[in-house]
């Protein structure tokens, strides 16, 4: 019988989190210009949505929302989203998707991302909470040169 999944809580990301966000950049993102430990910090003193997922003590994903638009045409788009390789696939990027577009659908706002083309889970995973693409960026990540497909997706 396999042991039970630990128990994930979701809250807000905090500063001190930054250096284990980078770490995790870095292994997810080897082949481009990962997010440096400032570079969430400075996220979170803007103010912008951030949520750190936990088991226990330990940071194993986080994501980000920022707002470019305010009402009545509100838009939003994905910053980040990353969890650590050893807890891919227990559903957590998808509750810390789930809490973001939740804050986006608060203030109604259509909501866009940029994820590789070559990231199919990312795209299931975005494709089955309604967003659609509606364009390329070629070459888009850097330095790999890696494209993106500009995803989209409707108030709720």
């Amino acid at each position: 019988m396999a042991a039970p999944s630990p128990e994930v809580t979701l809250g807000p990301l905090y500063r001190a989190d930054a250096p284990r966000c980078a770490e995790l950049e870095r292994i997810l993102f080897p082949g481009d210009d990962p997010w440096s430990a400032q570079a969430f910090r400075d996220e979170i003193a803007i103010g912008h949505p951030y949520f750190a997922a936990r088991i226990g003590h330990e940071l194993v994903g986080y994501a980000g929302l920022a707002f470019v638009a305010g009402p009545p045409q509100a838009e939003a788009e994905v910053h980040t989203i990353g969890v650590d390789p050893a807890w891919q696939g227990h559903g957590i990027g998808r509750r810390l998707q789930n809490a973001l577009l939740a804050v986006a659908d608060e203030m109604h706002a259509t909501v866009f991302l940029e994820v590789r083309t070559d990231n199919e889970p990312a795209q299931t995973l975005y494709a089955s909470t309604g967003f659609t693409v509606v364009g390329l960026r070629k070459r888009y990540y850097r330095p790999s040169n890696a494209d993106a497909y500009t995803m989209r997706r409707d108030p709720a």
